[in-house]
């Protein structure tokens, strides 16, 4: 019995690692919460993860995901990104993907708007995030 909770932890260390680290509010840094609360006043129920070393704050809409705002450890902000309807992506990425991702189908879209004000539109397909620029040119698999 007990090799297997000892397995089962060490698994669950080694998979949680991989992807995006779910936060308790109270483990955010109060500089980036306090930066998220100036930008974006009506953000409401929000949830935390650490992302590459930032913090993503996440809400809005039925999955709670409609807005998911980036803030380096010490509160600078470094995009947003507002989910969006697929029918809503520049009308060159669907045949874009289909080009050059056989098969895959765009699961979720989303505009990305940096610090600098630039757009940038995210199509999330099996495997990964294609970003694309403000014309709906690729520009890189994240």
């Amino acid at each position: 019995m007990m090799k297997k909770l000892v397995f089962a932890g060490i698994a669950l260390v080694v998979t949680g690692n991989v992807m995006a680290q779910d936060l308790k509010s109270s483990a955010v840094p109060s500089v980036v919460k306090t930066a998220l609360e100036k930008k974006y006043p009506e953000a409401a129920k929000v949830s935390w993860e650490k992302e590459k070393g930032n913090y993503e704050a996440n809400w809005g809409g039925k999955s709670g995901e409609d807005n998911s705002v980036v803030f380096t450890p010490s509160g600078t902000f470094v995009e947003i990104v507002k989910a969006i309807a697929v029918s809503d992506l520049p009308k060159n990425i669907a045949p874009y993907v289909a080009a050059h991702y056989k098969g895959a189908r765009i699961k979720e879209a989303g505009r990305v708007t940096d610090a600098a004000g630039k757009t940038m539109y995210e199509a999330e397909i099996k495997g990964g995030d294609l970003i694309f620029d403000e014309n709906g040119s690729f520009l890189k698999k994240d």
